[in-house]
This record gives structure tokens, C-alpha cells and sequence, in this order.
């Protein structure tokens, strides 16, 4: 059990403030600190911190040693990498709408790109690695997000309630067909619109969610929202898809379950995300980045209805696990109140975060505290671990998924 040197990645749509306070650093940060990463990803693998001071990349020890660090089960299916990684991601504007593949549509992907020569490095390429990219969000602020297609009669009544007339005949398109299939085909008529009638149709849009805010319409919020990414993103077909998806609100504690093919992006907010350890994204709009729209439809879900929203099920005293079907990750959040203890049975390896408080972790003869923004690894080989602090105190935990 040590603990953990990890990398903060800055990017534009990042806070100046989020990270850096759970870190204890100098607030504001200098540059937008988007996001903490934690695990053994090759871009940015965190460093185990020895009892000696001295740094080693999570990254070789488990190369050296596969079995001891994550274990038989673990090594057996992922040999020497772990399967996840552990985020903190804090937006303070919109990330890029965007959907992740399966395992099975990322082997082919990233076979397809490789016998056509693309370079792994390249700007165009959209598999980076063989592997699927699910992920789970949940919120330590309110946390805002799109994510999956909403059922189509009331997308419906959200395109009724806006007054452009050149965007009757869109609404028309799903209101004969409201289902899976309707939406695919209005979602692919709205991404692959020519520039020239994006930019007649996005700014009548535009107007009429004015409009609807104004009169304090029903989807008020849906429609602040395109307004929003309309600004950031003018003459994006992006801004027009995002009228098809589940606008969300998560308080802290709630969670999503984005599964392969979940067309989403964050919004705002703060939150612990974890999942595969893939780099592998189909982005469909709001970026200056490569869209591949023929790929994206490949990987796209047109499932409709409202997102799951989990609170975490009860495993155990001050232990709560947010379930999914996912063998690469398993999210638990632990709520230690002050002089009790909670006792973690664990069989492979462990990254924990502390999110607030202060906590004494205790694994056989060893003990350390861990303080907000700090985060501990604890290999497979290393015995039960028993959670105690004299505060109130929130850790999230990560682990490969059961299967």
C-alpha cells in the first residue's frame, strides 16, 4: 500500500480552480487543469511513491511483476495492464460530443486503420488501441451532462414547442417514425447537412430556443443548453444533435452508466470517472477535431429513454458499489463517519481516492493517512483493508470489474 504521483492533464475546457483545490495548490491554477489521472494508462502513468520517497512509474511494476501487483484472475485476462483508469474530471465548459466502440468494433477499427497505414499518431486516426472505452460518471458537484438519445415523442414535442419553420420538416421526419430507426435517420440527416444549409437552419433554431427561454418554456433547460454550445460552437451540426439527447442533472453521489455506443458530453461540474483503459473516442460535433461520420455510425446506439441514474447499492457497512456489466471497472464510494471503521475485502488490485476528510488506511502491518485529493495503491497481494477517521470522510475506490 503507497501512495500515488499523478498527472494533472490541462485541457482548454478545463477549471482553473476544481483541481487545484482538491490538491492543495495555489487557486486559480495558471492554465484550465481538466483532469487527474490515476492508473497505469501509458500517456500518463501515475508514479507509486516508495517509503523511501523514491518514484516509480505504476507503469513498470506491474510489467515486472503482473501476478503479484493485480493478481492471477486480473493477469490472466489483462496481463500486465490494468484494465482502468480512475479520473477526477472537472469541465467548466462542454467536452465534445462523442461515443465510444465495443471491444469487438474497436479490434476491428484499429485492425482496418493499421493494414491502411495510418499513424497511430495521426490527427485523422480514430482507434488508438484495440480495446473497448466504457465509463462511469459520478458527480462530487452538480454535474451536467447529454447523454443518450431521448425517447422520441418527447424530442418531438421539444422540436413542436421551437417555432422554425425550416426545421418543420426534420421534426415531421421523427414524428412518423418515432423510434430507434427514426432517430437514426433524423441524427444522420442532422450531421451530414451541407455547411450552406447548416447555416441558414442552426441560426432559426438559435432564435427560437431564444424564444422558448423567454416564455419559460418546458425545456427551458434543453434549450439554454443549445443556446450555450450554439455561442461556443457556431455552424457546428453538433449543436442540432444535441437537441436529441437526455439533458442531465447529477447532485453529488448520483452516477451514469455510459455504455459502448452512448453518444454524450459533459457539460459542467466536477466528478470521479472511471473506465476502460482505452483512448479509443468517434466524436460526432462541438470540437475542431476529426469527425468521421461513417465510423461514428458504425459505433452509435440509437437506444432511446432516459439514462439510469445510480445512487450506489449497499456492499457492505459505509460501502456503496455502482453496478454495471463492465469487466474492466468496478466504482464503490466509501462514507466513513467520524470515529468508525469500515472493513474492504478486496482480491485484486485497488487505486482509493479521498475526495473529503481525512482517513487511516491499515493493510496488515502497514498504515498511512490519506488527505483529500490523495490517492493510494494497493496491490493484489496485500491483505484486507480497514477504513477509519475521526471526520466525516468520502473515498472512491477502483478495482477490475466481477465477472
Amino acid at each position: 500500500m503507497e501512495l500515488l504521483h499523478n498527472a494533472v492533464r490541462a485541457y482548454a475546457w478545463g477549471s482553473r480552480t476544481a483541481i487545484a483545490e482538491m490538491l492543495g495548490r495555489e487557486v486559480p491554477a495558471p492554465h484550465p487543469e481538466a483532469e487527474l489521472w490515476m492508473g497505469a494508462h501509458p500517456g500518463d502513468p501515475s508514479h507509486v511513491i516508495g517509503a523511501d520517497g523514491v518514484q516509480r512509474s505504476l507503469l513498470d511494476l506491474l510489467a515486472e511483476d503482473p501476478d503479484g501487483q493485480l493478481g492471477s484472475r486480473c493477469a490472466d485476462r489483462w496481463g500486465s495492464r490494468l484494465p482502468f483508469l480512475l479520473k477526477v474530471l472537472a469541465a467548466d465548459e462542454a467536452l465534445s460530443l462523442q461515443a465510444h466502440p465495443s471491444a469487438e468494433q474497436a479490434a476491428q477499427g484499429f485492425a482496418a486503420e493499421d493494414a491502411a497505414g495510418v499513424p497511430l499518431d495521426s490527427p485523422v486516426r480514430n482507434y488508438k488501441d484495440p480495446s473497448a472505452k466504457p465509463e462511469l460518471v459520478c458527480a462530487l458537484t452538480e454535474f451536467h451532462a447529454l447523454a443518450g438519445f431521448r425517447e422520441p415523442e418527447r424530442t418531438v414535442k421539444l422540436l413542436r414547442s421551437l417555432d422554425a419553420p425550416d426545421f418543420a420538416p426534420y421534426t415531421e421526419l421523427l414524428a412518423a417514425q418515432p423510434d430507434a430507426e427514426g432517430l437514426r435517420a433524423l441524427f444522420t440527416t442532422l450531421i451530414t447537412l451541407p455547411q450552406n444549409a447548416l447555416d441558414v437552419l442552426l441560426p432559426q433554431v438559435l432564435d427560437a430556443c431564444v424564444v422558448h427561454v423567454k416564455e419559460h418554456g418546458e425545456f427551458d433547460l434543453e434549450c439554454r443548453t443549445v443556446l450555450e454550445l450554439g455561442e461556443a460552437y457556431p455552424g457546428d451540426a453538433g449543436v442540432l444533435a444535441a437537441l436529441l439527447l437526455n439533458r442531465i442533472v447529477l447532485q453529488p453521489g448520483e452516477a451514469v452508466y455510459l455504455p459502448a455506443g452512448n453518444l454524450h458530453a459533459y457539460l459542467h461540474g466536477t466528478a470521479v470517472e472511471i473506465l476502460a483503459n482505452s483512448d479509443n473516442v468517434l466524436r460526432c460535433g462541438l470540437t475542431p477535431k476529426h469527425v468521421d461520420v461513417p465510423e461514428l455510425m458504425r459505433v452509435l446506439d440509437f437506444s432511446c429513454g432516459d439514462m439510469p441514474v445510480q445512487t450506489g447499492s449497499p456492499s457492505g457497512s459505509g460501502l456503496w458499489t455502482y453496478r454495471t456489466a463492465c469487466p474492466e471497472f468496478e466504482l464503490s464510494r466509501i462514507e466513513v463517519d467520524g470515529g468508525h471503521e469500515v472493513r474492504v475485502d478486496h482480491t485484486g488490485p485497488q487505486i482509493l481516492l479521498c475526495t473529503r476528510g481525512v482517513a487511516r488506511l491499515t493493510s496488515g502491518d502497514t498504515a498511512l493517512e490519506l488527505r483529500r485529493g490523495q490517492s493510494v495503491w494497493l496491490p493484489a497481494a496485500d491483505p484486507v483493508l480497514v477504513v477509519t477517521s475521526a471526520v466525516p470522510t468520502q473515498l472512491f475506490r477502483a478495482t477490475p470489474g466481477v465477472e
